[in-house]
């Protein structure tokens, strides 16, 4: 089982950036994909963005053109750069890998944008 830390949450204002990071244990090369999901107090986790082992990247409609993931295999870390951030952007925010031994997640990290 990997083990995956998050870092990076904190309070910006609207209108601003945030990077997170999620650093595993072990080598991320073999995951099919790493992700990063969010939950809001009372709504369900959904997606935010996603990155393949191959590099293929896909987003929720809410963050396109805000948000990027990135992957550095050297340093076995999956990154979610944050632009223009809004209230709504206010969560908990997930990491989240799939391999062949099935799905494993971090302990989150708080995003709150606010002014």
């Amino acid at each position: 089982q990997v083990q995956l830390v998050e870092s990076g949450g904190g309070l910006v204002q609207p209108g601003g950036s945030l990077r997170l990071s999620c650093a595993a244990s072990r080598s991320i090369g073999s995951f099919y994909s790493m992700n990063w999901y969010r939950q809001a107090p009372g709504k369900q986790r959904d997606l935010v963005a996603g990155i393949t082992s191959g590099g293929r990247t896909t987003y929720a409609d809410s963050v396109k053109g805000r948000f990027t993931i990135s992957r550095d295999n050297t340093k076995n870390t999956v990154y979610l750069q944050m632009n223009s951030l809004k209230p709504e952007d206010t969560a908990v925010y997930y990491c989240n890998v799939v391999g062949i031994s099935g799905n494993s997640w971090g302990q989150g990290t708080q995003v709150t944008v606010s002014s």
